[in-house]
């Protein structure tokens, strides 16, 4: 038996440390994927550039090799001329143009499709004396420049050079790339959105069935403890000795009666959650005095609190005390408050209701100095079928339904709830439910 048992519980240890453990591949898968794509990106930036600086390279060597042949073209009409030595060209400007030179970068840098933000000049690297160009905020940059050319096959004395700088060069790049960029990350964005979805419907789907389940154990365990006493009292009075006694027969069928009741409002609650989810619900809407509810209600927990050693202590505060609302719905709601209070007291109960109001509506805190709420148990209170953890053993009974439907009456009621609570220290439920009900308007019914 007890190989059996560890069997059972070994079971869904297992699942869910598989489960877990594929989570953590996925998730270094994903890792893997966004390390891989920044890496490819951030290549295609490198081969980009360099194919950038190919195309600088080109067009200006393209533009050296025209200045080469003007050059050419101008020494062959001066050596046929009537004298050709009359001019001698010692210096860079008596060779280029500086308004040809710009024209022809121009050209080459547009067929290059490379954007018209760019500076140029030769300068001597000897000496760094500046011959010609654009070269008044970017000197050093050009001095300095990747994008250099020797123009010496057009003017040998000096070592000059043809230098180009882009400002802007980096952002250039990236504007040819800036598609596929997008492209690229939007495609991450929506695997990584997918991804985080995915897992967490798998893990609210996961914890939703774990509810479930607890649910149905829940409800089997309390609905066959009625079952069985009915049956049981069903037996005793089929027998000849309790037949002949009067006061045994209605013992049993007191017994009987009592615990078809119970089994009847579990049943009516778990119905009434259903229509409430599919939005069918309606409420029959009158004056209701909140006062005279909550006494009514108080005093059908007054003798189960006063068995347990523990007390209902009432205050009356708000004035008016009237609101529209069901009264049947209300009446459930505070019950299973004061129910809940009572459930999570360990020891005697004592509860505290009180009232006020505002020009809005009634506020009714019901009190508590049961075992109380922790801080992140305090926000999924109000789900429907969830239960917060008392340990392994079952001494709080419930289907996970009360709180869930108390929020959803009051909403309907066009009103709220909140707690405040301190784990060992209690919790104080306070609803709030306002004098006229927009939502709802009143019924005659």
């Amino acid at each position: 038996m007890a190989w059996r048992n560890f069997e059972v519980k070994f079971k869904p240890l297992m699942k869910k440390r598989l489960f877990n453990f594929f989570i953590f591949i996925a998730l270094i898968s994903l890792f893997g994927v966004v390390v891989t794509q920044i890496y490819w990106v951030k290549n295609a930036l490198f081969l980009k550039e360099e194919q950038f600086k190919g195309s600088v390279l080109i067009g200006m060597k393209s533009v050296l090799n025209q200045l080469i042949l003007k050059h050419n073209d101008s020494t062959l009409r001066q050596m046929t001329s009537s004298s050709p030595c009359v001019i001698e060209k010692t210096e860079v400007s008596d060779i280029i143009s500086e308004y040809v030179l710009d024209s022809l970068i121009r050209v080459e840098m547009g067929c290059m499709k490379i954007s018209k933000d760019y500076e140029y000049v030769i300068y001597n690297k000897r000496n760094s004396r500046m011959a010609m160009g654009r070269f008044k905020d970017y000197t050093e940059q050009l001095i300095q420049s990747e994008h250099q050319i020797s123009i010496s096959p057009l003017f040998s004395p000096g070592e000059y050079y043809l230098s180009m700088y882009f400002p802007n060069q980096q952002g250039m790049i990236i504007r040819q790339m800036i598609g596929w960029m997008v492209l690229s990350a939007l495609f991450l964005i929506v695997v990584m959105f997918s991804f985080w979805y995915t897992i967490t419907t798998v893990l609210r789907q996961k914890k939703l069935s774990e509810m479930k389940t607890d649910f149905i154990n829940n409800m089997t365990h309390e609905f066959k403890t009625p079952i069985s006493t009915i049956s049981l009292a069903s037996e005793m009075l089929m027998k000849p000795e309790v037949i002949t006694s009067s006061e045994k027969i209605l013992k049993y069928a007191s017994v009987i009666y009592d615990e078809n009741n119970r089994l009847q409002k579990q049943v009516e609650q778990v119905l009434q959650i259903a229509i409430i989810d599919k939005g069918e619900a309606r409420l029959k809407l009158k004056d209701v005095d909140l006062h005279k509810l909550i006494d009514k209600i108080s005093e059908s927990f007054d003798l189960q609190v006063r068995e347990k050693g523990g007390s209902i202590e009432i205050q009356y505060l708000a004035d008016p005390s009237i609101v529209a609302g069901d009264r049947m719905h209300l009446m459930n709601v505070f019950s299973n408050l004061i129910d809940n209070a009572i459930k999570y007291s360990h020891h005697a109960p004592d509860i505290n209701i009180m009232t006020d109001s505002d020009r809005k509506g009634v506020y009714i805190h019901v009190a508590d100095k049961g075992i109380g709420i922790a801080p992140e148990n305090q926000r999924l209170i109000f789900k429907n079928l969830y239960r917060v953890h008392t340990g392994d053993v079952h001494d709080v009974k419930g289907f996970g339904l009360g709180l869930y439907y108390v929020k959803k009456l009051v909403e309907m009621h066009n009103g709220n709830i909140r707690v405040d609570s301190e784990t060992g220290k209690g919790s104080t439920f306070t609803v709030f439910l306002p004098f006229k009900n927009e939502l709802n308007p009143m019924s005659d019914e």
